[in-house]
């Protein structure tokens, strides 16, 4: 039989209030906590065993705010931002002008006139609300529909046509890019990555750059926009938890438009969309109907303030509805019904929405809507006949600008072996010939 010797468990005066030695001195709750703390939390104690599903009390979900109705009429108790009448027909325009560059450059692709395309239609509330509400030179990092934030700080049709048809005059990537992957460094517009989410946290990094700079400190922000799909990606919980915790002046826009190319939202998550989300990171968040363009301009414009006085991460969640299809590589009626789309086209239109505001206040008239449809398109269209003629950049531009500093070797095996198959088939084979004539030099300067 094995006896047990019990001792009396006296510690060394020397060994008590070491760290992780029993019968350490309890440390006395404060003032007002009954119970005490945890060590790492503020959190209150309680005796009762209570499990939550919901950032908002009583489990409701979290309201969305809105300014105008449907018809264009302010809500009851509703505060209507300041806003002149330059202002609001310029967000107009600007809103109108944007289903027109989408039938054309749709249809262009088509045709088989430029290889890609994706459109903005019903989003364009939450596109050019959001744009207005920013300092132009605050830094935007976009997914793929935001060309109208660049059309906002004065892109130009032009440059979007070079950069959709990869004319050498493509200011975004010398023709190095696919069809709506633009970028302006002037314009604080950084350039489009086909991979999704990749942005998030990039913008995380650009907020704290921004908060380093002295001249640029608690006057710009990064603003990163996303759908809700990429919402579902690591990268968007990383660029939270960066823009959190450093913290950073990083304002993230989802743009919850209810599709990831075909998953519908019901099946990307289970809780309360993406605005439950920022409360878990500490984030001030709002969640904005995406079809009325003042509640997205009112609530831009706050979070901004709140995202460069506080130096912190701001969240928004735009409710929109994507009416267009996920691209041109895409045909939506395969997962939802045609029928569900033109409702929502002519039940929610934010377009509508906001002329018919304009309307009730004497700033905008039918004849106005009629000529601003008719120049938008004639621009539109003389800006594409005019890309269309221009010759891709030098077959050499392939390789220049790709990496900073000394040229890898990898990119100089490339051209070497481009510049053999040019000598071998440039002239004797009619496929080369006709797509070398294409090219601004036709190749010729790559063999000098």
């Amino acid at each position: 039989m094995i006896r047990t010797l019990r001792l009396p468990c006296r510690l060394p005066n020397a060994l008590r209030g070491c760290r992780g030695v029993v019968g350490t001195t309890a440390q006395l709750p404060g003032p007002g906590h009954a119970h005490g703390h945890l060590p790492s939390s503020t959190s209150p104690i309680t005796s009762k065993l209570h499990f939550f599903n919901s950032v908002v009390e009583g489990g409701k979900q979290i309201p969305t705010y809105r300014v105008i109705d449907g018809a264009g009429e302010p809500l009851e108790g509703a505060v209507v931002p300041e806003i002149d009448e330059p202002l609001a027909r310029k967000i107009y325009e600007n809103m109108v002008q944007l289903p027109i560059l989408d039938d054309i450059l749709y249809n262009l692709q088509r045709q088989g006139r430029i290889v890609f395309y994706m459109t903005a239609y019903g989003e364009e509330a939450a596109i050019i609300g959001s744009a207005a509400a920013l300092a132009p030179d605050d830094e935007v990092l976009a997914q793929y529909r935001e060309s109208g934030v660049l059309l906002w700080r004065g892109f130009g049709y032009d440059n979007i046509m070079n950069q959709c048809f990869g004319t050498y005059l493509d200011v975004c990537g010398n023709g190095k890019q696919m069809p709506v992957h633009y970028g302006s460094k002037e314009l604080h517009y950084h350039t489009i990555s086909s991979p999704l989410a990749t942005q998030i946290p990039q913008a995380a990094g650009v907020g704290y750059a921004l908060k380093r700079d002295l001249t640029r400190r608690g006057r710009n922000c990064a603003v990163v926009y996303f759908g809700e799909g990429a919402a579902s990606e690591g990268d968007f919980h990383a660029g939270m938890l960066l823009a959190s915790t450093i913290p950073s002046p990083t304002l993230f826009i989802a743009r919850n438009n209810g599709f990831a190319i075909s998953t519908p939202s019901s099946e990307q998550y289970y809780g309360d969309g993406i605005a439950a989300r920022g409360p878990g990171y500490g984030i001030h968040t709002v969640r904005v109907d995406g079809n009325d363009v003042l509640a997205v301009y009112s609530a831009v414009r706050e979070a901004r303030r709140l995202c460069i006085e506080e130096g912190r991460a701001v969240l928004v969640e735009t409710m929109t509805y994507r009416v267009g299809h996920h691209s041109t590589s895409d045909d939506s009626f395969a997962y939802r019904p045609r029928k569900e789309v033109e409702d929502r086209k002519r039940l929610d239109n934010p377009i509508v929405r906001f002329r018919l505001f304009m309307e009730a206040r004497g700033w905008w008239s039918k004849d106005e809507e009629a000529a601003l449809t008719k120049r938008v398109k004639q621009e539109v269209m003389a800006a594409y006949k005019k890309a269309e003629a221009l010759p891709k950049p030098e077959l050499k531009e392939m390789f220049t600008q790709v990496y900073g500093g000394e040229e890898p070797w990898n990119i100089k095996e490339q051209r070497e072996e481009l510049q053999r198959l040019v000598r071998k088939y440039g002239d004797a084979w009619e496929p080369w010939r006709s797509e070398l004539k294409k090219h601004r030099g036709e190749g010729k300067e790559l063999l000098e």
